[in-house]
């Protein structure tokens, strides 16, 4: 069972990931795609939680606790799908904010793809990446964009 959760969640969270990456920033289409996405995989993180959370024997005051926790498969699965389902949410927010910025797609899948693999790195790879957008770019007037 969980192996099967385990792909299913892997394979609805790379559709909002394409949709993301794929469909034009002009479309409106994309952004439903992945937060209907990230809503589902954060119901499937409810369920597994309400069903699992008492089987666990760890705990979150150190590292061994958190093995003790994650030990139990129903909980290691719930802790996947929340990544999966807050780095898809970190996504939607990178592409909203290339498309406020105007970030090129070849600078945008990149970030969208790091972000997908390795979270964090993605994240600060996009920051990078509107950082500089935002300096270079004088069309943009936001109370974020950078005074001259």
């Amino acid at each position: 069972m969980f192996e099967t959760l385990f792909s299913l969640a892997g394979t609805v969270a790379m559709a909002g990931w394409v949709a993301l990456a794929v469909i034009p920033l002009h479309r409106p289409v994309a952004r439903p795609i992945a937060i209907g996405v990230a809503v589902m995989l954060s119901g499937l993180y409810v369920a597994l939680i309400a069903s699992f959370w008492t089987s666990g024997t760890g705990d979150f005051g150190s590292l061994a606790g958190v093995a003790r926790l994650f030990a139990h498969p129903g909980l290691l699965l719930a802790g996947w799908v929340h990544y999966l389902a807050f780095d898809l949410l970190v996504g939607v927010w990178e592409r909203d904010e290339a498309r406020r910025i105007g970030l090129p797609w070849w600078q945008r899948v990149p970030c969208l793809l790091l972000t997908f693999l390795f979270g964090p790195v993605g994240w600060l790879a996009f920051l990078a990446c509107r950082h500089v957008r935002l300096r270079t770019r004088t069309d943009i007037h936001t109370a974020e964009a950078p005074t001259p």
